[in-house]
């Protein structure tokens, strides 16, 4: 339960972070727009439209006063943010004289209508004010009642009598209970002072003085119990050891009969060759029949050897029904070094993805089996220690003990979990429309490429800018903008990945760091290769209009492995914006060496 928190607090801090980051990125997009389109701060249906681009659920302009002057939802506009706490919090933006001032704020209801809502101002530049975003938080949402006691206590079942509670240590309260917090916790267990002396296990009364084992773990503050009834647990105890003697008598009865009745037969070369049979049977030769003839009784202990071999071997398909019965993606085996015979649980194969014949071929050899484990033990997953893959879509955990010469190991299926786990990373690391790294995955990604460039080597970062999209959109629609995206993108991908990686910064602005490079030709070269590669993939758009996606770029390089790469793309900025009010369809170096107003060497 500690660990299913832990991970899920691990999830949460995930979801936040990314999303903080994500929409930081968008807010301060949306303020560049601002800056520069003073037009679209006067139009509800502008501010509605630039809110779908960024995929945010509202958009404000806030002047020096405070007061809403533009927004996506119309009726917020005119609204004094001071008027209530959550949206006054955002004023203090306004005292700052950090052109690059934030606040991402909690998610909380709203001033106006009471909804829960994340809001993140950035401050605008050249302009007194604030401008915010904001969005519905649902996966942060989802991920925080996925972190609740009655909600975990829901996944772990507890036989009846039993009992799963959580405490608060400093104020009494109880959380969380297996059978729900609806009813009254009069009995001293659920008392901290009481609680605390169960962290070894220790037995408490109830209010009707039934004894109760209590079992505690202190997690921040919190206290995760576990209580039994007394009776149920002396039962449980009782009759394992009285299932245990029995067994043990019966064998030692059955036993001894037989020496007895060997002895009495003096049947010496039977007894020597049932030894040897049963001595390869003890070695993992399970497929070893006994055969002793020469008289009834002999031909008798030959076949309940027999039968009793047939029955250990069965025991494995015993496991086999009971795990299918409970539905549990789960296998396990059995082996010693050097025996032929390896048990093994009939889920097995489907775990591991083994053809009748290969399994049939490793089930009947020990040394087999173990090498075959071990090939697939020695590649974990990224990450992980005791996760493999067995194919692109099969993911399995095992666990494996020896004890006295045996191996003995577990498999479970855990496909879901792992390809769950990547597709959120994917989704939190990729645009989720052109399928090209998100800007700030991007930013992460190129930064460790940069200090870890080799030395003598070089690499680019390059902004890009497509020329005329918003014509596009206008005159084709959105579904033909969205392909012209899209075909842009593919061109990207379709860079050698030994050289580039490639994102999606926002809407038609994207972004490629060119590494590997030793010297400056080899950047020209690349950029060359993918301006060409432009010129080959030309997009049709609507009523059949094929054009050639024009792109504007400039780029800024470096052999330094500590240069940062906020300098690099801001220089790739500066250089991009000077071609875009020059020329288009082109790419330009930043030069540093030059006047700022000389600062953008042309590239041939």
């Amino acid at each position: 339960m500690i660990h299913t928190l832990e991970t899920n607090q691990e999830e949460l801090s995930i979801i936040q972070e990314n999303l903080n980051e994500d929409y930081l990125t968008r807010a301060r997009a949306a303020a560049y727009v601002f800056d520069t389109q003073q037009d679209v701060i006067k139009n509800v249906k502008e501010m509605s439209y630039l809110a779908r681009l960024l995929n945010v659920d509202e958009l404000h302009v806030i002047d020096e006063n405070g007061i809403i002057v533009s927004a996506s939802i119309s009726r917020y506009v005119g609204y004094d943010m001071s008027d209530h706490e959550q949206s006054a919090a955002f004023l203090s933006l306004l005292n700052s004289d950090d052109e690059n001032a934030y606040l991402i704020q909690e998610a909380q209801p709203n001033a106006v209508d009471k909804i829960i809502m994340k809001y993140i101002g950035v401050s605008r530049k050249g302009h007194k004010g604030i401008v915010q975003v904001g969005f519905k938080p649902t996966r942060q949402l989802e991920a925080e009642s996925r972190n609740t006691y009655e909600y975990i206590f829901s996944r772990f079942p507890t036989d009846e009598d039993e009992e799963l509670f959580a405490v608060d240590r400093s104020t009494g309260t109880v959380l969380g209970h297996s059978s729900g917090v609806k009813h009254e916790f009069d009995d001293d267990y659920y008392r901290p002072q009481q609680l605390l002396d169960c962290t070894n296990g220790a037995y408490k009364k109830d209010l009707n003085g039934k004894m109760m084992y209590v079992a505690v773990r202190e997690y921040n503050d919190i206290l995760i119990c576990f209580a039994l009834p007394f009776k149920v647990l002396v039962n449980q105890l009782l009759k394992h050891v009285f299932q245990t003697l029995i067994y043990l008598l019966f064998v030692e009865i059955i036993i001894i009969l037989l020496l007895n009745y060997l002895v009495k037969q003096k049947v010496i070369n039977g007894i020597h060759q049932i030894m040897e049979d049963l001595f390869a049977i003890t070695n993992g030769n399970l497929d070893t029949t006994v055969t002793v003839g020469g008289n009834r009784e002999l031909e008798t202990l030959s076949a309940g050897i027999n039968a009793m071999v047939k029955s250990i071997i069965s025991i494995s398909d015993h496991i086999s029904t009971i795990i299918q019965i409970s539905g549990i993606p789960l296998a396990a085996f059995e082996y010693k070094p050097g025996r032929q015979h390896v048990f093994v649980t009939s889920g097995l194969k489907e775990l591991l993805d083994l053809p009748d014949s290969k399994a049939k071929e490793l089930y009947q050899n020990s040394m087999l089996f173990d090498q075959y484990i071990g090939t697939i033990t020695d590649r974990p997953i990224a990450g992980e220690t005791d996760i493999f893959k067995i194919s692109d879509t099969k993911y399995v955990r095992i666990h494996m003990s020896g004890t006295s010469g045996t191996q003995l190991g577990v498999i479970t299926d855990v496909s879901k979990d792992v390809l769950e786990k990547r597709r959120m990373f994917y989704e939190n690391t990729h645009d989720a429309l052109t399928g090209l790294y998100k800007y700030a995955f991007f930013k992460q990604q190129a930064s460790d490429i940069l200090h870890n460039m080799p030395s003598g080597h070089m690499c680019a970062v390059v902004m890009l800018d497509l020329d005329h999209f918003k014509s596009i959109n206008d005159t084709h629609g959105h579904d033909a903008g969205d392909l012209y995206l899209k075909s842009f993108a593919s061109v990207l991908k379709s860079m050698p990945t030994e050289h580039f990686i490639t994102a999606r910064r926002s809407g038609d602005e994207f972004s490629m760091l060119i590494y590997d490079c030793v010297e400056h030709a080899d950047i020209i070269r690349h950029l060359d290769a993918f301006y060409q590669a432009l010129k080959n993939h030309p997009v049709t758009l609507s009523a059949g209009k094929t054009i050639v996606i024009s792109a504007s770029a400039g780029f800024s390089r470096t052999f330094d492995p500590d240069c940062c790469i906020d300098t690099l793309l801001s220089q790739a900025d500066t250089a991009l914006y000077h071609i875009k009010r020059t020329t288009k369809g082109r790419y330009w170096e930043y030069s540093s060496d030059t006047a700022e107003s000389e600062c953008i060497t042309k590239i041939p």
